[in-house]
């Protein structure tokens, strides 16, 4: 595992660093060729990836420690304006054994219970704790987070498919200023994008697909959508400490 103050990786990192293990550098190879592919629909990852603009971290199956450093270096690079549409991708060290779609599920949603766990900083008193209210969303270190889960169980959902790593997006939900469900460049990038995500899947859009502020949507399920047409059913696997 590499330490504390390196847990936050860059492009350049993948070239020139000798101590990354080999499933990270075929992960991570995988996931370039993926996202600069021309036809992939979303602008942004391929466009930050080929600018070197995004950020990537990684945390093996024994060892989750490096994952909430890497989040909490990622977050500090706000504080430069110039950095507000950068992503953060990390990669999951994979099973022995490709798994379930849902054995994929229950690991993400276990990974953001750690790191809600460990987060040092209190939620905001207006954010709602419970999953079901359709404000809820993430945080971490004080800050909203869109985090999606991208596994190689998806086989309908080839947008979803990275590689044999699961890897977990973090989309800090300051970046998507201007580009809200609901302000006009928000409407046309996100209809522009969807289009181009059912022409790959060959699917329509999930219908647990929405914007946040939807008060008919819960953001939870569009965290790890399935591998079909069908909506989510159940409670969320989330639990704010303040439930417990």
């Amino acid at each position: 595992m590499i330490q504390t103050g390196e847990a936050l990786l860059t492009k350049e990192d993948f070239a020139q660093r000798k101590d990354l293990p080999d499933w990270l550098l075929d992960a991570y190879q995988t996931f370039h060729e993926t996202v600069t592919n021309k036809t992939f629909p979303c602008y942004f990852g391929m466009g930050g990836q080929l600018k070197g603009e995004l950020r990537y971290g990684y945390v093996t199956q024994d060892d989750w420690s490096n994952l909430p450093k890497a989040l909490k270096s990622f977050l500090a690079l706000f504080d430069n304006p110039a950095h507000k549409r950068h992503g953060l991708f990390v990669f999951v060290e994979p099973f022995e054994v490709e798994g379930s779609l849902e054995e994929y599920r229950q690991q993400f949603w276990e990974i953001l219970q750690y790191l809600h766990q460990v987060d040092e900083v209190e939620w905001p008193l207006k954010s709602p704790r419970d999953p079901d209210h359709y404000l809820w969303d993430f945080h971490f270190h004080g800050e909203p987070i869109f985090v999606f889960g991208n596994a190689p169980a998806y086989k309908q959902r080839k947008t979803r498919d990275l590689g044999k790593a699961m890897v977990l997006g973090f989309q800090p939900r300051r970046i998507f200023e201007g580009l809200k469900g609901t302000e006009k460049g928000g409407i046309m990038s996100r209809e522009k994008v969807r289009e181009r995500v059912a022409v790959w899947d060959q699917l329509p859009k999930h219908p647990d697909i929405s914007h946040f502020g939807d008060p008919t949507h819960n953001e939870w399920k569009q965290f790890f959508i399935g591998d079909d047409a069908k909506p989510i059913v159940g409670k969320c696997p989330f639990m704010h400490k303040e439930m417990r």
